[in-house]
């Protein structure tokens, strides 16, 4: 299967149809869209686990071409689902309600959350920005400054907050993540503003629109749906986070960079990263599971993220989304991961 833009644009868009006549409608649609983003994608990717890509990879152009199509699909979808179910739809306490509210948290946590990835590694301001206020609008803003400025630097080490250590469960790593991450990132933009003579206050500051524009989503879901949208805009924001947060546990769990003498770290490698071949997820995610090819080319278009060969890097043993719910049962997941994370770290 060609890594083409309509290989990753039907895959991605495939349940768009459904979330939006599910929010307009209820019904069966969301019930649809719901079974397509969890069932058959794991179904898929347990029948067909290791189907790579022939082919030429799509053009750069056609990747931001796709990234810039999901961003404004991102913004209605979240809109449209604050207003459904806020009461302008099924509601949230409503059968299709509360299929159509997993569904569409789902696709923002996984869709919008990998598109948001590609866009803030890009080189071009406009891009990047689109990136940032695609996770502003999940409240999850500050994600941008740490992942660019402390977890690619400092991946695998005690030092990064997003990356999972051995016998860590999910429930003990996803607040440390997020605040440590909320902090860490504080951190840094703060460095980089004194380096450059400026005040915290500063317009550069990232944190003035990622507040900024935390309150304009409160308030624009105020508008739309009153009270009761904003519980619903906070519900699904924290639902993609919870996702965001899974995702980043699973990416490094238990793997580290071995400590030199002068107190630095060895090189980040391929042994540093989990990885997945599994194809359907991978359209899905737009690759997000090629990780180690990523962190040696973190502005690589996500089309062209090649996966190690095994033996080389680290693999999940199941597709990405399994793993991500088997992190919500620590025993099982350490059970599952604790003897492929200890044989590499041993490596």
């Amino acid at each position: 299967m060609p890594r083409s833009f309509l290989a990753f644009g039907l895959v991605t868009l495939f349940p768009l149809p459904l979330l939006l006549a599910g929010a307009l409608f209820g019904g069966w649609a969301p019930w649809l869209a719901l079974a397509y983003v969890t069932l058959v994608i794991a179904g898929v990717d347990a029948l067909l686990p290791a189907l790579t890509y022939d082919g030429e990879a799509a053009e750069d152009d056609e990747a931001t071409l796709l990234s810039q199509m999901l961003v404004g699909v991102h913004f209605v979808l979240l809109l449209l689902v604050i207003w459904s179910l806020a009461g302008g739809g099924p509601g949230l306490f409503s059968a299709s309600g509360v299929a159509l509210f997993l569904a569409a948290a789902l696709f923002l946590g996984q869709v919008s959350a990998a598109t948001a990835h590609e866009l803030i590694h890009k080189p071009a301001l406009t891009q990047r920005l689109m990136g940032r206020w695609v996770l502003i609008s999940m409240l999850y803003g500050h994600h941008e400054v740490a992942h660019l400025n402390v977890h690619h630097p400092k991946v695998a080490t005690p030092e990064d907050p997003s990356s999972a250590t051995l016998n860590e469960s999910f429930y003990q790593f996803a607040p440390r993540a997020w605040i440590g991450s909320l902090l860490a990132a504080r951190h840094s933009e703060h460095a980089r503003l004194e380096r450059a003579g400026l005040p915290f206050w500063h317009p550069s500051n990232a944190f003035i629109s990622i507040i900024g524009g935390a309150a304009v989503m409160l308030i624009l879901a105020a508008i739309i749906g009153g009270v009761m949208g904003v519980v619903v805009y906070l519900l699904i924001a924290a639902a993609a986070q919870l996702q965001m947060l899974a995702q980043a546990y699973i990416q490094h769990y238990g793997l580290e960079r071995a400590a030199l003498p002068d107190g630095t770290y060895e090189p980040v490698n391929a042994t540093h990263s989990w990885n997945a071949p599994h194809w359907l997820s991978a359209l899905w995610t737009l690759n997000s599971a090629r990780l180690s090819d990523h962190h040696a080319h973190p502005e690589r278009p996500f089309p062209q993220l090649d996966i190690p060969a095994r033996g080389h890097a680290p693999m999940l043993p199941y597709a990405p989304p399994t793993m991500m719910a088997l992190a919500l049962i620590p025993a099982l997941f350490f059970s599952v991961m604790n003897p492929h994370a200890t044989a590499w770290r041993e490596r």
